[in-house]
């Protein structure tokens, strides 16, 4: 009996390596080349709602949140939210309050996650990705308009993908609309580690892109003129703005 023994058997030898990431580039190029294809013209004007999963119905930002929906869904605007609790739900709900003859939809764009295993009750059309950063361009894809509301670490980073691409001009003409003291405090933070650093890190007009208000009805207020031109009609300021 030989006491020779066989040498251990790597999972994945450098060649199949190689292979896997020649595959992998291919892909990439595949989704770079149909992400340039343009979608179709949608019937309505998109916003998108960012905001918190943890605010619950009743606190006055869910309140609010779902009274800016309901607005937007009367001025006839889809309504595009990840899909989750919280304020993603407030937004959901708040466009079909404001749709009772079912003109404009409410969407979720989901994550699959271990701790959120279905959209919210208020989503009448859902998609579900596997990685964020497919979800992020689904986003990007769907909408006209973003506005971002108090939110953690998921907002915050669907927020300054939005901005990077706007600032790049990857995407044009596209508002982002920041409501709240959280994100003036990030703009100010931009302000004096980035643009205040020797070599400024990014520009002065960077941090001009996204425009921050105190209330959602100001957010609603900037809106007007976009949706207005988007529908081929002359902009009527909302009566509470």
């Amino acid at each position: 009996m030989s006491d020779q023994r066989e040498a251990p058997v790597s999972a994945t030898t450098a060649r199949e390596h190689d292979i896997v990431d020649s595959a992998l580039q291919h892909v990439w190029q595949v989704a770079n080349k149909l992400s340039q294809i343009q979608p179709p013209k949608h019937d309505n004007y998109r916003v998108t709602i960012f905001g918190s999963a943890r605010i619950r119905p009743g606190q006055e930002l869910y309140e609010d949140v779902k009274e800016l929906a309901a607005k937007c869904a009367q001025k006839r605007c889809d309504i595009v939210t990840g899909g989750g609790p919280g304020l993603m739900q407030a937004a959901n709900e708040g466009a079909q309050l404001g749709d009772p003859d079912d003109k404009i939809q409410s969407i979720g764009i989901r994550v699959d996650l271990p701790f959120e295993q279905s959209a919210n009750a208020f989503v009448e059309d859902c998609y579900t990705h596997q990685t964020f950063f497919t979800r992020l361009h689904h986003f990007i894809r769907l909408s006209n308009a973003f506005i971002v509301v108090g939110g953690g670490i998921g907002t915050t980073l669907e927020t300054l993908m939005v901005w990077q691409l706007l600032q790049v001009r990857h995407v044009s003409d596209v508002p982002l609309i920041m409501v709240g003291p959280m994100w003036r405090g990030l703009i100010d933070w931009a302000k004096q580690y980035m643009v205040n650093h020797d070599p400024p890190l990014a520009g002065a007009n960077d941090l001009g892109i996204p425009v921050c208000v105190d209330t959602v009805e100001e957010a609603l207020a900037l809106l007007e003129p976009h949706i207005a031109q988007f529908h081929g009609k002359t902009a009527t300021p909302s009566s509470d703005s």
